[in-house]
């Protein structure tokens, strides 16, 4: 049932521009009120957009991406590499953390979905999916006071132009039980003759508005809405997009039932001068922590492992935490 006491915002881009869109959407995280709740809508074109952690060169064919007239952007989030096209619809709930409710949030999508007659359900760590084909990907992201969780819902994508653009590891393909990444996902205009983009948008709020409340007015945004010219220049930017792919004196890579991990370690007089992460893990902050707190310590495998098992964090990140902990101690023995 809605809750009358929230403050509820339905906001839809009308640029396809990767780069604002997620400016904005960062903007909004960082600008919501309490006890507030926003819808945001938004459509890229011809972008490969990458998780947090994530080493672009090996998760894309950039060269080929931009040759093409592509774009290739970094989220604030986890989780891996996706493509975007105008037959795919994004979505975001940005909200005061306190509202945050995963399966509330999720049944918005569900709901939507199952309108034009389709039987989707959520599946495995982020995927929403129809006969065990993926059509949308959630990712995550959390401040102290706000939250989003974001999403695509492949409407009608070009399948060829995804499976052109993205690079998926074997090793990841394989531990879905899969051959390619085009057996794993399916366009609900498959299953739908009446199911369009701009219908799916028209759903979405139906169904957010009936989970939530009325929103007072749907807000239709362009480039210019919003004063966001320095977030945009941070997601335009070379160094958010691409980074430093230093050469790495020690690299170790391996993949987990939560995601790939690949640390490679810079030294100078046996101690740890970079450290940098690749992972499509869903948590992004995490990542970042464990990569940071390895600065200046010595090359020892012993320290490395107790710095890493140090990381205070809650119990949902106690896993990936272990996990690493436990790889590296059978790898320290062949050091």
């Amino acid at each position: 049932m809605p809750n009358n006491d929230i403050n509820v915002k339905v906001i839809c881009s009308n640029s396809t521009d990767p780069w604002y869109n997620l400016a904005l959407e960062e903007y909004l995280l960082r600008d919501i009120n309490e006890n507030e709740i926003i819808l945001y809508l938004w459509q890229n074109d011809n972008t490969v957009v990458i998780g947090r952690n994530q080493n672009p060169w090996k998760e894309c064919k950039c060269k080929k991406l931009e040759n093409e007239g592509g774009k290739l952007a970094r989220r604030l989030s986890g989780g891996g590499a996706v493509y975007h096209d105008l037959g795919n619809l994004n979505f975001t709930f940005v909200m005061d953390k306190n509202l945050y409710d995963l399966d509330r949030q999720l049944n918005v999508i569900l709901q939507a979905v199952r309108s034009f007659g389709i039987d989707a359900e959520f599946s495995g760590r982020n995927d929403l999916t129809v006969h065990g084909k993926k059509f949308s990907g959630n990712a995550f992201y959390f401040l102290d006071k706000s939250s989003y969780h974001h999403g695509t819902i492949l409407v009608d994508t070009d399948f060829n132009k995804l499976t052109d653009y993205l690079q998926v590891s074997k090793e990841k393909i394989n531990s879905k039980g899969i051959d390619s990444v085009r057996s794993r996902v399916i366009n609900l205009s498959e299953l739908s003759d009446i199911l369009t983009t701009e219908g799916m948008k028209r759903s979405l709020i139906d169904s957010f508005e009936n989970i939530y409340g009325k929103s007072s007015t749907v807000i239709n945004v362009d480039n210019d809405t919003y004063n966001i010219q320095e977030l945009y220049d941070k997601y335009a930017s070379w160094e958010w997009r691409y980074g430093e792919a230093p050469k790495f004196d020690i690299t170790f890579d391996k993949r987990f039932s939560w995601g790939g991990f690949e640390l490679g370690l810079i030294l100078k007089n046996g101690h740890i001068k970079e450290a940098k992460i690749y992972s499509d893990a869903m948590n992004s902050h995490l990542i970042q922590k464990m990569s940071s707190c390895l600065l200046d310590i010595p090359f020892i495998m012993d320290k490395i492992i107790n710095t890493i098992g140090s990381i205070s964090t809650d119990e949902a990140d106690k896993l990936i935490i272990d996990d690493v902990t436990h790889w590296l101690i059978e790898k320290s023995k062949s050091i």
